[in-house]
């Protein structure tokens, strides 16, 4: 990293060991005081990154409260790509939140969606393939991965037969820029009690409800902040065609976690396990699609 400019001016470097990326991540502090994140990748992704880094850019044009973009390069003799971003001071937002009350719980929520709708306004590419024929691609591989894995979750024939008898939804629904991994675990609450939106490194296009299949681990942790981001995004309460489809994205998505949780240990297996009973108890074994954590807006 020694060639990245401005390296001369870095006084303090420390590693970052969290999240589920393959990026090697950075704190950095500037002789001038400024605080950095900094991501190195293998040259290999220097597209997917470039590209990235001008959708955060686009972003953070729009007044989205998030990490924001200072510089992108490459570096070490062309081996690495990098990319510098604001650092924000704060905590986790799945660590703090439950010790907040209720009402900043929602107070929180309703920010979050109010960003959504801001990176949701960034359209897709017009070439973008059809939302129906990739994400019933996408649904038939995750069906027939789980049923390969060797792992099976109790109720998992209710989630499938969900998915089958509602998979006609998805015909002509639009497509826009999504964060990718839109939930709790990817928000700071900064020191003066702001929401910011980090981790954009699963940036993808897709439908604009399908980015709330995440919320599963918000309203695990607060049913009040889960609300109040759908509140602000719907400016009101959300129409019933989006909680059918919620719950069909939310079934793909359970399948997909068990598989995906494998080559993590049994750890990870049993999260996903534990969070495929939630599911089910929140959509009364898939014969309901109003998710029992769900609180209707104040009239």
């Amino acid at each position: 990293m020694f060639d990245i400019p401005g390296y001369s001016s870095f006084r303090k470097i420390e590693a970052v060991n969290k999240g589920w990326s393959d990026d090697k991540k950075f704190y950095i502090e500037t002789e001038d005081d400024g605080k950095l994140l900094l991501r190195l990748s293998d040259i290999s992704l220097y597209d997917r990154k470039k590209n990235d880094y001008e959708i955060m850019q686009k972003a953070a044009a729009l007044n989205i409260p998030m990490s924001l973009p200072v510089d992108f390069g490459v570096c070490d003799n062309g081996i690495l790509v990098y990319q510098l971003l604001t650092w924000i001071d704060g905590e986790d937002a799945e660590t703090v939140l439950s010790d907040l009350s209720d009402t900043e719980q929602y107070r929180l929520g309703l920010k979050s969606g109010e960003a959504l709708q801001l990176i949701h306004s960034i359209p897709a590419p017009s070439q973008q393939e059809d939302w129906e024929t990739r994400f019933t691609r996408k649904m038939n591989y995750k069906i027939k991965k789980y049923k390969e894995c060797g792992i099976r979750f109790k109720g998992d024939e209710q989630v499938i037969e969900y998915i089958e008898r509602n998979k006609y939804l998805l015909n002509n629904r639009p497509q826009c820029l999504q964060h990718g991994d839109y939930h709790i675990g990817n928000m700071i609450i900064s020191n003066d009690q702001k929401i910011h939106i980090i981790d954009w490194n699963r940036m993808d296009y897709g439908d604009p409800w399908e980015e709330f299949n995440r919320i599963v681990w918000s309203a695990t942790v607060s049913p009040h902040f889960a609300s109040g981001q759908l509140h602000a995004y719907f400016n009101g309460n959300p129409p019933d065609e989006f909680f059918r489809l919620l719950a069909l994205y939310i079934s793909s998505n359970t399948l997909s976690s068990i598989y995906w949780a494998i080559p993590f240990g049994q750890s990870e297996i049993d999260t996903m396990m534990k969070q495929s009973q939630d599911i089910l108890s929140w959509y009364d074994q898939m014969s309901s699609y109003m998710p029992s954590w769900y609180i209707h807006a104040f009239a």
